[in-house]
């Protein structure tokens, strides 16, 4: 037996409003009494006659106008490049597949690589590096292609 398949035993009825006295609905039908909320329906969006906030915003022309204009690089570490081995070269699709990076991402953004770390193999780098990690690189017996 599951919760799911149990029948129900007991159901709730819909709320009717406005069906006379002996309904305990009667009159203001569960409205409360007076105000704007209590005679007609009233839009979503209405901020108590304040100015509504789409009339607030200026209006925004031209497309993906408020974007932000620098993305900021998928960033790793050269102490994570250790799990390579020796003189294979590190792009994209190398870190993409050894789940370092998400390809979608990484490929939007880009990917740098900074120089926490120590790096024991080397590596031939086709991606953007700061100068620590370039030394790093250098100094493992690998090459930077690209910068």
């Amino acid at each position: 037996m599951n919760l799911n398949s149990i029948e129900k035993l007991k159901t709730k009825k819909k709320k009717r409003l406005g069906l006379g006295h002996g309904s305990g609905r009667g009159k203001t039908s569960g409205r409360g009494t007076k105000g704007q909320k209590a005679r007609n329906s009233i839009p979503l969006d209405f901020e108590g006659g304040a100015l509504p906030l789409t009339k607030r915003l200026p209006f925004l022309r031209g497309k993906g106008r408020n974007k932000s204009l620098s993305k900021n690089p998928y960033i790793l570490n050269v102490g994570l490049l250790n799990i390579f081995p020796k003189g294979s070269s590190i792009d994209i699709d190398s870190l993409a597949k050894k789940n370092l990076v998400e390809m979608g991402i990484a490929k939007k953004v880009g990917v740098k690589i900074l120089g926490s770390g120590d790096l024991k193999v080397a590596l031939k780098v086709k991606l953007s590096v700061s100068k620590g990690a370039e030394e790093k690189i250098k100094k493992a017996g690998g090459e930077v292609l690209q910068s």
